[in-house]
């Protein structure tokens, strides 16, 4: 019961990390447009860049990109709260039933796995050089969400087991 209890905890962790990230961006949205204004444009990268050409520097784009952004993370913090109440709900089955409880939960943290690993490190860190930005650079701060989020995300995907043995 208790690893059972711990994996329904730490899906639920994620979830409310999605969701207080959403409510930023919704509550501050100038504030936090102006990190991914400046990361499409490219704006703050090495002058001697040669890789500038892949700037977006037209803002109904950076609008779109950003929205894209807060929903792809709403739709995260759906899915994780969605399979933690799901794992909830199944804490007390047997544990084929359980274990078939994950598959929501499973989906809302691979979708947070790949959204930080391939937007902020691929896209934003790599294609948009947001590295080379002093100032702009999220690469830390996605790299702690990604290793956060495969952490839980292994941990929840090993069978559930009886540690009472």
């Amino acid at each position: 019961m208790a690893a059972r209890i711990s994996k329904t905890l730490m899906v639920a962790s994620i979830g409310l990390l999605a969701t207080v990230i959403v409510l930023n961006n919704l509550t501050d949205y100038d504030v936090n447009f102006q990190y991914i204004q400046h990361v499409l444009s490219m704006d703050t990268v090495l002058p001697s860049s040669q890789l500038t050409w892949r700037a977006i520097t037209l803002p109904p784009l950076q609008h779109i990109t950003y929205g894209v952004i807060m929903a792809t993370e709403a739709a995260i913090a759906v899915l994780c709260l969605g399979g933690a109440g799901r794992l909830l709900q199944h804490l007390n089955s047997d544990r084929p039933t359980f274990n078939r409880a994950k598959h929501t939960a499973i989906y809302g943290l691979t979708l947070a796995f790949v959204f930080w690993f391939v937007g902020f490190m691929v896209i934003g860190g790599e294609w948009f050089t947001m590295w080379q930005s002093a100032n702009w650079n999220g690469q830390q701060p996605a790299f702690r969400f990604i290793g956060c989020v495969g952490f839980v995300l292994i941990y929840l995907s090993l069978p559930d087991a009886d540690l009472e043995a």
